[in-house]
C-alpha cells in the first residue's frame, strides 16, 4: 500500500522536537556513557566549550565541574551571558555572540546550537548568568521553559553557571565514567596553559602544554627528546617510540578533533617533506612516520567542522584573509623543524637511524605482505571465518557509528551469534582454537599467521584506523579459564601491533549471563552469583536454574537479548599511568615464576576477604 503524500504529511518541528527526534545530527550517537564518544560526554563538552571560549578571550582563569548523581554543573568566571539574552541563548536556534568574530575571534562553538542540544536532551536544565552583581536564572525540562526568574541583585562574581541532568529517556541507564572526563579535562589544560580546572575536587593544570600531553600518554620514553615547536597560532610536539603504528592528538581552537582533518593531514605531509629535504633522501612516508607520537594544535578563525560534534576539521583556510591551513602548517614546519634539526644534530641522527630501521623492517615483510593480502582476499570469498554485515563503520555518517564485529572461538558460539545478530550492523569473525601469543614477536607474524592476517584484513587496519570497518570490536568468549585466556591473547595482539584500536576506545569485551533463573511466569538472566541469589529471592521457591557453561549453550533466541539494545560491553581501557611494555612483559612474557607468585598472592587475598565476610 502506497502512503498518501499530501499537505497533511508535511510537518514542521520546533527546535526542541527536532533535537530530540534527531539527536544524532547534534551530538552523534546517544550511548550510555560506556564509550568516550557517547552523547552524555558531548553534552558536557558542548557546555564546557563555552567556558573555554571565555578563557581564550582572556576572561576567567578557572572552571569548576562537578558531577554527582547524574547532575552536571559547570561554573566559569568569564564575562557572563548578557542578561537580556539568556533566554534566547538557551532556546533560540542560531543565536549566539560567536557569529561576531570580533567578540569571539577563534572559538570552538560557532553555530549557536550546542547549548540548545544540551537543553533539549536534559530532563533538567538551569542556566544562570552573573554580570556586575546581578543574576538572571532560567530553568527548562526537556527543552520546555518551566521557570524564568527576573533579574535580581546578588553577591556572586561574574560568570556563567550551567546545571543539567541528561534525560534517561534518551540515554537509558547511563553513567559518567570519571576516567573519560579526566582525559577530556587534561586535554583542555594542555591546550590552554594557565587554565585551572577543578573536576570533583581534582585540579588539572599544565605548564608545558603539548609536552605534558605527550608525556602523560606515552607508554614509554621516546627514542629522542620530544621536539616542541610553537608560535602564536600553532603548537606541535612529537617524538618517535618503539610501538607500531602512528599516534596523533589533534586540536583546533581547543577542540579535540579525534578524526583529524585538514590540519592533521597537513602535518603528516609537512613532516615527510621536511625530513626528505633535510636528509636529502626520498624516504618512504611510512618509514618516516612509523612509531611517531605527535600532537598538533592550531587556531583558526571561523573553523568549519564536518559535523556538529566537531571531531574533524574541514576548514581549508586559517581565516578569511589568511593562508590555507595546509600552506600555513607546511611553511611553519619548513622553517621551525628544519632549524631545530640543524641545531640538534644528536636528535637528527636518532631520527635518521629510526627511519632506516623502519625501512629495513618494512622491506623484510613486503614480500610476505603481498602473499598475505592475496590469501586474505581469497579467504574472504571462500571460507566462513567472516560473516560480514551489510553496512560498515563510516566516521562521516553518524548513523553508522554502532557497527560491531564479534570475535569469537568455535563453531557453536559463532553459530549462535550469527543467527542472533543484526545483519545490517553486526559481523562475526570466528577463530579456530586459541590464537598465538604474539608478545615479543615482530609484525612479520601478523602476515605469516593465517588467523591474525585474516583478522587484520577483516578489520582493515593494516595502515591504521582511518579505514576501520567496525566501530566496536568485541571479543566474545566463554566465561571460563579458556575463554579468559583467549581474551588475553587477543588483547595482547592488539596492544602489540594495533594499540590505537585500544587507545581510541574501539575494543570491548562482551558480557553474557552466567545463569538463567526462571519460573512459569518470568525469566531472569544473571551475570554473577549475587545476581542469581537476588533472582531466586524474587521468583520464589524452586525456580529452574541453568548455568551457561559457554556461548554455544545459549540458544539464538536468547542470544538476541544479549547483543541487542541491552548489550553489555566492558571497554578495554588504558589508564594514563599504564605502561604497555611492562604490562605485556609481566602478564604475557617468559617470567612464569613471578607471574605464578602474583597469582598465588592474589588468591590468598581473595580467600582472606571471603573469610572476613
Amino acid at each position: 500500500m502506497t502512503a498518501n503524500y499530501s499537505e497533511e504529511t508535511i510537518k514542521t518541528l520546533d527546535w526542541r522536537e527536532h533535537i530530540r527526534k534527531r539527536p544524532g545530527m547534534y551530538i552523534g550517537k546517544l550511548g550510555d556513557g560506556s564509550s568516550q564518544d557517547d552523547g552524555i560526554y558531548v553534552l558536557l563538552k558542548e557546555t564546557f566549550d563555552n567556558s573555554i571560549d571565555e578563557f581564550m578571550m582572556g576572561f576567567g582563569k578557572s572552571i569548576e565541574v562537578t558531577i554527582k548523581d547524574r547532575v552536571v554543573k559547570v561554573r566559569d568566571w568569564g564575562r557572563g551571558i548578557p542578561l537580556g539574552k539568556v533566554l534566547d541563548v538557551a532556546s533560540r536556534m542560531n543565536t549566539g555572540a560567536k557569529y561576531d568574530s570580533k567578540v569571539f575571534k577563534k572559538s570552538v562553538g560557532l553555530n549557536g546550537v550546542g547549548i540548545k542540544a544540551v537543553n533539549a536532551l536534559s530532563s533538567k536544565f538551569i542556566l544562570q548568568s552573573v554580570r556586575d552583581k546581578k543574576i538572571k536564572e532560567i530553568e527548562f525540562a526537556k527543552g520546555k521553559l518551566v521557570r524564568d526568574e527576573k533579574i535580581r541583585d546578588c553577591d556572586l562574581e561574574n560568570g556563567t553557571i550551567v546545571t543539567f541532568v541528561p534525560d534517561n529517556k534518551m540515554f537509558g541507564n547511563y553513567r559518567y565514567i570519571s576516567e573519560y572526563i579526566e582525559i577530556m579535562m587534561r586535554n583542555y589544560v594542555y591546550l590552554n596553559t594557565g587554565l585551572t580546572i577543578n573536576f570533583n575536587n581534582n585540579k588539572f593544570h599544565s605548564k608545558n602544554g603539548l609536552l605534558d600531553l605527550l608525556e602523560e600518554n606515552m607508554s614509554g620514553p621516546g627514542i629522542y627528546e620530544t621536539i616542541h615547536l610553537k608560535n602564536h597560532d600553532i603548537e606541535i610536539a612529537f617524538t618517535h617510540g618503539n610501538q607500531y603504528g602512528e599516534d596523533y592528538y589533534s586540536f583546533v581552537n581547543g577542540q579535540h578533533t579525534t578524526q583529524g582533518g585538514t590540519h592533521l593531514a597537513a602535518f603528516r605531509e609537512g613532516l615527510v617533506k621536511v625530513i626528505r629535504e633535510f636528509y636529502k633522501k626520498d624516504f618512504d612516508p611510512s618509514d618516516i612516520r612509523a612509531s611517531i607520537i605527535a600532537a598538533i594544535s592550531i587556531k583558526v578563525e571561523e573553523p568549519v567542522f564536518e559535523s556538529q560534534t566537531k571531531t574533524k576539521l574541514g576548514s581549508k583556510d586559517i581565516g578569511p584573509a589568511g593562508p590555507s591551513v595546509r600552506n600555513f602548517i607546511l611553511d611553519f614546519l619548513k622553517t621551525s623543524l628544519d632549524n631545530y634539526l640543524h641545531k640538534n644534530p644528536e636528535t637528527a641522527e636518532k631520527i635518521h637511524k629510526k627511519i632506516l630501521d623502519s625501512e629495513k623492517e618494512r622491506k623484510a615483510i613486503s614480500s610476505i605482505q603481498k602473499i598475505a593480502r592475496e590469501r586474505a582476499k581469497k579467504a574472504s570469498l571462500h571460507n566462513k571465518k567472516l560473516r560480514d554485515c551489510r553496512i560498515h563503520y563510516n566516521s562521516k555518517d553518524n548513523r553508522r557509528l554502532n557497527t560491531t564485529i564479534f570475535i569469537t572461538e568455535g563453531d557453536s558460539a559463532s553459530g549462535s551469534i550469527t543467527k542472533s545478530r543484526d545483519v545490517e550492523t553486526q559481523a562475526v569473525f570466528s577463530l579456530k582454537g586459541k590464537p598465538l601469543n604474539t608478545y615479543g614477536l615482530t609484525k612479520k607474524i601478523v602476515y605469516e599467521n593465517e588467523e591474525f592476517n585474516l583478522l587484520q584484513a577483516a578489520l582493515n587496519i593494516e595502515n591504521g584506523l582511518e579505514n576501520l570497518r567496525y566501530n566496536n570490536v568485541v571479543i566474545a568468549t566463554d566465561a571460563d579459564v579458556d575463554g579468559m585466556h583467549i581474551r588475553l591473547l587477543l588483547i595482547t595482539f592488539f596492544l602489540q601491533f594495533f594499540p590505537d584500536l585500544v587507545k581510541h576506545g574501539h575494543l570491548y569485551i562482551l558480557q553474557t549471563p552466567l545463569f538463567r533463573v526462571r519460573n512459569k511466569k518470568e525469566t531472569l538472566y544473571c551475570y554473577s552469583e549475587e545476581d542469581k541469589e537476588r533472582a531466586v529471592g524474587k521468583l520464589g521457591p524452586n525456580p529452574e536454574i541453568t548455568r551457561f557453561k559457554g556461548l554455544g549453550e545459549i540458544s539464538p533466541g536468547e542470544f538476541k537479548h544479549f547483543i541487542g539494545k541491552g548489550m553489555r560491553l566492558d571497554p578495554v581501557r588504558l589508564k594514563r599511568n599504564d605502561n604497555v611494555a611492562e604490562f605485556l612483559e609481566f602478564y604475557m612474557g617468559k617470567n612464569t615464576p613471578d607471574r605464578q607468585e602474583f597469582i598465588i598472592e592474589n588468591l590468598r587475598v581473595e580467600e582472606d576477604l571471603i573469610e572476613q565476610d
